[in-house]
C-alpha cells in the first residue's frame, strides 16, 4: 500500500494518508478528511507500507484514511489571498503587543473550510495566550489555535541564502529536520571556527553538517586516535593531531636532549601503500 505524507502548513508535522489508487505525485495538492474537517494539503513524500496500520515500522494509532481527491485550481483559489493573510497577521500582532505577550508571530494557516485559523509563533518559554485566543475568536468568528514552533521552522518559512550562497536547505531540499549535534561538527573538525560560522540563520547548527558526517567518520576510523604511540622511521612518537581529509596525522617525537624541543612530524598514513 502506498502512503502519502501530507503537510498542511510549512511548519506543521506530516500526516499519513493512503493514496487509495489515485495517480498522485510528490508536490501535488490534495483534499483529505481530518478529525477537524476537510483540509487541503501538499504531498511531501510517498512511501510503501506493508499494511494499513504499519508505517515506517511503527503501528499507527488510528486507521490511515484515504485521500479524497487531487485538489483543483478552484480548490487552491479558495484559500485567502496574501493580502488577507497579511491583514490577519497584523491584527493578531496588534493584540499581542496590546497584551504584552513575549512571543513572535511567524505565520497563520487557514483551514480549507474557512472555519479555523492556526497561528504559528516562537517564544523563549511557555506563553499564557488564553486571552489572545478569546479576542481572536471574537474578532474573526472562527476557531483559533496557536502553535509554538522552533527557530528552525521559522527559517524554513521565511527562507534566505546560506553562507554557501544558495537557498537554505530547510527551505528548498529538506523535507524533515534531522538532529544536528556538536559531535558532527567535531568529527568534521570545524568546531574551532566558532559557533557563528557553523550556525545557520536560525541560530542552530547548520543542517548541512549531517551531509558528510558519515564520510568523515569513515575516514577518521582509518587514522590512529590521538594519544596512540607509533613508530615513524624507527623513532617512537605519539599522535597529537589529525587531518582527516588529508589522511595525515601529526606525530610528536621527543627531543633527544633536554635543551631541545620536541618535534612534530606530519605522517601520511597511506605513504606505505603508494
Amino acid at each position: 500500500m502506498l502512503i502519502a505524507k501530507i503537510q498542511f502548513a510549512p511548519w506543521d508535522k506530516f500526516y499519513n494518508f493512503s493514496l487509495g489508487g489515485l495517480d498522485l505525485a510528490i508536490g501535488n495538492y490534495v483534499i483529505v478528511d481530518t478529525e477537524l474537517g476537510t483540509e487541503l494539503g501538499k504531498i511531501v513524500s510517498i512511501i510503501s507500507a506493508p499494511s494499513n496500520n504499519i508505517v515506517n515500522g511503527k503501528e499507527e494509532e488510528r486507521e490511515i484514511k484515504p485521500i479524497i481527491r487531487k485538489a483543483t485550481y478552484d480548490d487552491v483559489a479558495r484559500l485567502p489571498s496574501a493580502e488577507k493573510k497579511e491583514e490577519v497577521l497584523k491584527n493578531c500582532q496588534d493584540l499581542i503587543l496590546r497584551q504584552g505577550l513575549s512571543m513572535k508571530l511567524v505565520d497563520v494557516h487557514f483551514s480549507f473550510e474557512g472555519n479555523r485559523m492556526n497561528f504559528a509563533f516562537i517564544a523563549e518559554g511557555r506563553v499564557d495566550f488564553r486571552e489572545l485566543v478569546k479576542e481572536l475568536a471574537a474578532q474573526f468568528n472562527v476557531n483559533i489555535r496557536l502553535t509554538q514552533i522552533g527557530t528552525r521552522d521559522e527559517a524554513k518559512i521565511t527562507g534566505d541564502c546560506g553562507p554557501c550562497g544558495k537557498e537554505l536547505c530547510c527551505k528548498g531540499v529538506l523535507k524533515e529536520f534531522s538532529s544536528i549535534t556538536s559531535e558532527m561538527a567535531e568529527a568534521q573538525q570545524v568546531v574551532n571556527r566558532g559557533s557563528e560560522r557553523i550556525s545557520g540563520m536560525c541560530g542552530r547548527l547548520m543542517c548541512c553538517l549531517a551531509y558528510e558526517y558519515e564520510g568523515y567518520k569513515d575516514l577518521a576510523s582509518k587514522l590512529p586516535p590521538i594519544g596512540t604511540k607509533v613508530n615513524v622511521d624507527g623513532v617512537r612518537g605519539v599522535v597529537v593531531g589529525q587531518h582527516i581529509l588529508k589522511q595525515v596525522v601529526d606525530v610528536k617525537v621527543p627531543a633527544e636532549k633536554s635543551d631541545e624541543r620536541d618535534t612534530i612530524i606530519p605522517v601520511d598514513i597511506n605513504r606505505k601503500k603508494k
